[in-house]
């Protein structure tokens, strides 16, 4: 999921953001994400890209509403809401997903009818198969520059690695 501003150019690094949105450590790297996004602005394409867990039931339709949301314009604004509230997710599961779509002034109704109609399966399990095929085991984890960084197991120092790789692929 991107949505960026879509000037871009061939040369813009990529981030891809390996994110399932009922877990707590995505909801940790959500400062370095924001922090991330400040500091390079249209200088970093920055992509979530889903991978739901087994060990949290309602992570696959969260990335389904994910995925709706950014249909509607409000992609990361409804991952940063729901990533906010893990515990009312994982306590609520659906009904949650169709409440914070409202509270964001998404179309609630659609969102409902795009979690019943499974819509937005496909892209979530090619984000999933891809993110398996290239060794992402847990979340989040980033991929810069051809880089896979894990932070499922330790956040800290990730932000700045990002950095510096992102600042490598600018200057070079």
């Amino acid at each position: 999921m991107s949505d960026s501003s879509p000037v871009r150019t061939a040369d813009t690094p990529v981030l891809d953001v390996w994110c399932e949105l009922q877990c707590p450590d995505c909801r940790s790297a959500l400062d370095d994400v924001r922090a991330l996004r400040a500091r390079y602005g249209d200088r970093l394409e920055l992509r979530l890209r889903h991978f739901p867990l087994e060990k949290h039931k309602h992570s696959f339709a969260a990335a389904q509403a994910a995925e709706e949301a950014l249909e509607q314009g409000q992609g990361w604004a409804y991952v940063e809401a729901v990533l906010g509230r893990v515990e009312e997710l994982d306590r609520r599961g659906e009904a949650f997903l169709v409440e914070v779509a409202g509270e964001l002034g998404l179309d609630a109704e659609e969102l409902d009818t795009a979690l019943i109609d499974g819509r937005h399966i496909l892209i979530v399990d090619a984000d999933q198969a891809e993110g398996k095929a290239i060794g992402v085991t847990g979340t989040p984890t980033y991929v810069v520059g051809g880089e896979r960084l894990d932070g499922g197991k330790s956040q800290e120092g990730l932000r700045e690695r990002v950095e510096e790789i992102v600042d490598r692929l600018l200057a070079g």
